[in-house]
């Protein structure tokens, strides 16, 4: 995982607290990368058919922007006081993950950092927020921001799935470790490796439940096989075997339980897009985890994902007096 280019999610350019850029700048410094600081202009601006045609539009269009660069300038400023190249950017484009992807492909970008929402989903998979539709679309790693506390030598979780349950790509395991190692690396932390696994299916028939020397034996081989694949994963990662944690327990419940009994300050996981009814059975393990971790997110995308975002920009959104034009 080489990283070159930082584009960083700034929502509130006026807010006092910016965690996202804080931990932005100490991945830059560690790297060497540059930083940009992005800000996607979503609102919608009302005018009438007089100011379309006077183009007094491009006046207001002008205004805005530069009301958005200054404070990203200020904070732009105290950043190159730390010897961090950082560049500003305001676009007019929706929606707002949406621009991130497009901007982050201009700018050539290798990593977006971003502030997570804030509060909890019940069915995050059916909801159209920023967060998780950046999840689901952005080719390049995302790290969403959950925690404000900066990085110091912090414990670094890859969440693995060796068994590659729900069909997930073979090489998704190795672009986690990867990206898991270069993080740690990076901000001299510690890297720890989980792997959750069912040993029994979730519906098990009577008969079978009721045979209690089969369950014991299918646990047993379950268990012996995810300890082998999980072994032949960390083959070549530097993970101490005490830093290895083999949970039998699905990985929703048993992820966030291993990062909070680490204090884990980044957990690295892999997600796939998914669309349709699977999605809303199967959901996504990175989505639903997340709502469960107090800690930062780092979601990798399998090499060759093709995001479905349109390269071409949405530009301002208007509404005119008697019409509506996107």
């Amino acid at each position: 995982m080489r990283v070159r280019r930082i584009l960083v999610a700034v929502k509130d350019p006026q807010a006092k607290s910016l965690p996202a850029v804080v931990k932005a700048a100490q991945l830059a410094r560690a790297w060497g990368a540059e930083l940009e600081l992005f800000h996607g202009i979503s609102t919608t601006v009302y005018t009438d058919i007089f100011c379309l045609q006077s183009g007094n539009l491009l006046d207001i269009e002008r205004e805005l922007r530069a009301q958005l660069l200054q404070p990203l300038e200020r904070i732009a400023a105290r950043l190159r006081k730390h010897a961090i190249n950082v560049t500003v950017s305001a676009e007019y484009d929706f929606p707002v993950y949406e621009a991130l992807v497009r901007q982050a492909r201009h700018i050539k970008a290798d990593l977006i950092v971003a502030e997570c929402h804030s509060g909890r989903r019940l069915a995050p998979w059916l909801l159209q927020l920023t967060d998780w539709e950046l999840l689901q679309k952005s080719p390049l790693p995302v790290l969403l921001i959950k925690s404000s506390r900066p990085y110091r030598h912090p414990v670094v979780l890859a969440a693995i799935d060796p068994t590659h349950a729900f069909s997930k790509p073979t090489r998704l395991d190795a672009e986690i470790l990867r990206s898991s190692t270069a993080v740690q690396r990076a901000l001299r932390g510690s890297l720890h490796a989980v792997h959750a696994y069912m040993s029994l299916p979730l519906y098990v028939g009577a008969d079978l439940a009721a045979n209690a020397e089969v369950v014991t034996e299918i646990e047993e081989t379950a268990a012996a096989h995810a300890a082998k694949q999980f072994g032949r994963a960390l083959k070549t990662a530097h993970v101490p075997r005490a830093r290895r944690y083999l949970i039998e327990q699905s990985a929703v419940q048993a992820i966030p339980a291993v990062a909070r009994r680490i204090s884990s300050a980044i957990v690295v996981m892999g997600a796939i897009s998914r669309s349709g009814l699977k999605r809303i059975f199967i959901g996504n393990t990175a989505e639903r985890v997340l709502n469960d971790l107090t800690c930062d997110v780092l979601v990798v995308k399998p090499r060759g994902f093709k995001s479905p975002v349109a390269r071409a920009s949405r530009g301002i959104r208007l509404i005119a007096t008697g019409a509506t034009m996107l």
